[in-house]
C-alpha cells in the first residue's frame, strides 16, 4: 500500500522505523471517517509515538503538523491528532502547515466538505496555521 511506497522510497530512511503508525484502511476521502472511525482506531497509537519523542526533548516548543484537508486521514485524523495533541500539552506552541484542495487538481467532490470540517478544528486548536495550496505544489 501507501506506506509501503513510501518506506521503501527515497525519504522512507528519514524516519526511525518505530514510528510509523499505520492501519488497514484509509478514511476514504470522508472527513467523519478520519475524525470518528478509522482515526480514532489510530490516534492512541501516534500519541504513544509522539509522547516518546516529546520526552526525548530537553526543552520542547511545540508541534509541528503537515497534513492535507482535502482527504479524509489528512483532514479528519489530522484535525483529530491536534486536538488530542493539545489536550496533553495546552502550553505548546501548535502550527500546522495546511495543503488545500484546489478545483483544478482536485481529486474528488467531497473535499470542499472536507476543508470545511477541518478548518473549525484548525480555528479551536492550533497557534498558527499556514494554509498551502495544492495547485502551488505542482
Amino acid at each position: 500500500g501507501t506506506m509501503d511506497s513510501f518506506r521503501s522510497g527515497p525519504y522512507g530512511q528519514l524516519f526511525r522505523p518505530d514510528n510509523y503508525v499505520f492501519g488497514q484502511s484509509g478514511a476514504g476521502n470522508n472527513w467523519a471517517k478520519g475524525h470518528y472511525t478509522e482515526g480514532a482506531k489510530l490516534v492512541d497509537n501516534v500519541l504513544d509515538v509522539v509522547r516518546k519523542e516529546a520526552e526525548g526533548c530537553d526543552c520542547l516548543q511545540g508541534f509541528q503538523l503537515t497534513h492535507s484537508l482535502g482527504g479524509g486521514t489528512g483532514s479528519g485524523m489530522g484535525t483529530l491528532l491536534i486536538s488530542k495533541i493539545r489536550e496533553e500539552y495546552p502550553d505548546r506552541i501548535m502550527a500546522s502547515f495546511s495543503v488545500v484542495p484546489s478545483p483544478k487538481v482536485s481529486d474528488t467532490v467531497v473535499e470542499p466538505y472536507n476543508v470545511t470540517l477541518s478548518v473549525h478544528q484548525l480555528v479551536e486548536n492550533t497557534d498558527e496555521t499556514f494554509c498551502i495550496d495544492n495547485e502551488a505544489l505542482y
